[in-house]
């Protein structure tokens, strides 16, 4: 399968597994991936780490797969199938969907073209020191249509996007820090470790005003400032009801003084 999914407590780690082709996404991995994914924001689980086996994140869409695609018949009907109107799964796979949850991109070797797109859909990136990314693609007129020209500038502004995307120049893992483009950097094949660690991290907080926070963050990037702060306004008095008048209790009992993150 080229795709697994490993549970652990609140934590899944959906791994694409094709290294042959540096994890590159065809039509039976897209499948698997947006299926995996979808299982995830069904399931009990609070955080996903994405990571891709054999030392790469993700080259990219199968170019074996677009090559086939020169029959004008065919293209269409591919294209038919994954349309934008019509399905959720994306080309890559879960690109288009909004989760409810969060994702942490663990992302060692290419995470190129495609597979740029997956790691800037997921919350946040962590990269292997030799990690790069990249508009790949560019060499052979294939574009973006699984969200990188809507997320690319959001992340590093419209300057840095144009820049990336029309040169197809690699993006080293330094860079990507500088730019926004990841949170953190780690010493190469640690970062599904540092990844998990995290998740770990984040499952242990109380979940409705951690996932209150994250999707008002989300939504008010596309909001005017008053109608952002009035939607944060919103869902967080509704997390502080359900959780945090509780949480402080916690604390004016002892717990989590002096800034502990562990007894709480």
């Amino acid at each position: 399968m080229p795709v697994s999914t490993v549970e652990t407590e609140h934590v899944w780690t959906i791994v694409h597994d094709r290294p042959d082709a540096r994890n590159a996404v065809d039509t039976a991995h897209s499948h698997a991936l947006f299926d995996a994914f979808m299982a995830f924001e069904a399931s009990e689980a609070r955080v996903a780490v994405f990571y891709g086996a054999g030392g790469n994140f993700c080259a990219g869409w199968d170019l074996k797969l677009a090559a086939s695609l020169q029959d004008p018949a065919k293209r269409d009907a591919y294209f038919a199938e994954i349309g934008v109107e019509r399905s959720l799964r994306a080309a890559m796979g879960p690109s288009r969907l909004a989760l409810s949850k969060p994702v942490i991109g663990a992302i060692e070797g290419a995470a190129v073209a495609g597979g740029m797109e997956l790691a800037l859909w997921c919350d946040v990136r962590i990269m292997g020191q030799s990690a790069y990314m990249g508009v790949y693609c560019r060499r052979w007129g294939i574009t973006l249509v699984d969200g990188g020209t809507v997320r690319l500038p959001r992340l590093v502004g419209q300057g840095r996007a144009l820049e990336i995307a029309m040169t197809g120049r690699k993006v080293p893992a330094e860079e990507c820090e500088r730019i926004g483009l990841c949170e953190r950097i780690v010493p190469d094949g640690q970062t599904r470790g540092e990844a998990e660690a995290m998740a770990h991290q984040i499952a242990r907080f109380p979940q409705e005003a951690m996932l209150a926070d994250r999707a008002a963050i989300l939504a008010g990037q596309s909001m005017p400032v008053r109608e952002a702060i009035a939607n944060e306004w919103h869902r967080g008095l509704e997390a502080i009801a359900r959780e945090g008048t509780a949480g402080a209790g916690r604390f004016a009992g002892g717990k989590g003084r002096s800034g502990d993150f562990d007894d709480i």
